[in-house]
């Protein structure tokens, strides 16, 4: 196991004081989980990159399959670290919370390993048909392709909504395929495949049948009386019914009952931007309460939250 510099990367400072502004007990327990051992693959990892990236010639001709389970975790820099992380500690805030720690858990597992699969699926064919053999050699790092699969979910669940993508607004059912264009266009060295194995990953579980698949897999029917606690509406303002942790049968914490009291009305690139500001800025609001979930939402804020509530969010 190797070891970065004693000194803290600046990206890994930001994560930690978007955490504390947060609040650790906020943060769903397996968000939370992951959150760390990111962090801690990050400051000691595991390998070198060039030994757990994912590519086809490493993985598939030489068969070194345990980089299917190590290239997710793994990040080239600590700004590579934050802005995934932060993405996941946003998804990781609404997604965990609908599905359940266990689910969520389960869908972050699997979702990590089938991404490289498809992955590698998409760069060999690249490879044979169109004969350059560098196509498997193309090695890709990071959680970001999971973070796309994410986002298909989130999507899914708020059909109606918006998603800002500089300055355009993007119908959430086209923000995927927007942002992996936007994102390509502008850092032509990302992983496009891996990006695209994600968004494949997430249609097929809430298109296709991979949820199906999933929950053969785990022996739903044998876990239904559990799960049938986690019951949620968001066809009303808020929730409804418990969250429970799949290992414990009391919850592990309150939660809100409306999901605009801690987002501000705010969309996630909204919020990240506006953790972003609050983290440089360091500011301090004029009530000495904790700000809920992160925000110092000022009057305009609020107004703009209310405006939004007027309406049925489904």
């Amino acid at each position: 196991m190797q070891r970065r510099s004693r000194e803290i990367p600046v990206g890994v400072l930001l994560l930690a004081s978007q955490m504390f502004q947060i609040g650790i007990t906020n943060i769903p327990p397996v968000t939370l989980a992951c959150l760390a051992l990111n962090v801690w693959l990050f400051l000691s990892p595991l390998k070198p990159f060039h030994w757990v990236c994912l590519s086809v010639e490493s993985c598939y001709e030489k068969k070194d399959w345990q980089r299917l389970l190590l290239s997710p975790f793994h990040h080239v820099d600590d700004w590579h670290l934050y802005f995934n992380m932060a993405s996941l500690l946003w998804k990781g805030l609404t997604l965990e919370r609908r599905l359940g720690s266990f689910w969520f858990a389960y869908v972050i597992s699997v979702f990590s390993i089938l991404i490289g699969v498809i992955y590698l699926a998409l760069e060999y064919s690249l490879a044979e048909l169109l004969d350059q053999p560098e196509y498997k050699m193309h090695c890709t790092i990071g959680f970001s392709g999971v973070l796309f699969a994410l986002k298909v979910l989130n999507n899914n669940y708020n059909p109606g909504g918006h998603t800002n993508i500089m300055g355009l607004y993007i119908p959430n059912k086209y923000a995927c395929w927007m942002e992996l264009l936007m994102i390509h266009l502008l850092t032509p060295k990302t992983s496009f495949a891996g990006h695209l194995a994600g968004i494949i990953v997430g249609l097929l579980y809430v298109l296709g049948p991979l949820k199906r698949i999933m929950k053969a897999g785990a022996g739903i029917f044998f876990f239904d009386a559990h799960l049938r606690r986690q019951q949620y509406s968001f066809y009303d303002p808020g929730y409804r019914g418990q969250q429970g942790d799949f290992f414990d049968n009391q919850p592990y914490q309150e939660i809100p009952r409306n999901y605009y009291a801690y987002t501000a009305g705010f969309t996630e690139e909204e919020q990240l931007e506006r953790a972003l500001r609050d983290s440089l800025q360091d500011r301090v609001g004029v009530n000495n309460d904790p700000p809920p979930y992160g925000f110092n939402i000022s009057p305009e804020d609020e107004m703009r939250r209310k405006r939004l509530n007027r309406f049925d969010r489904h």
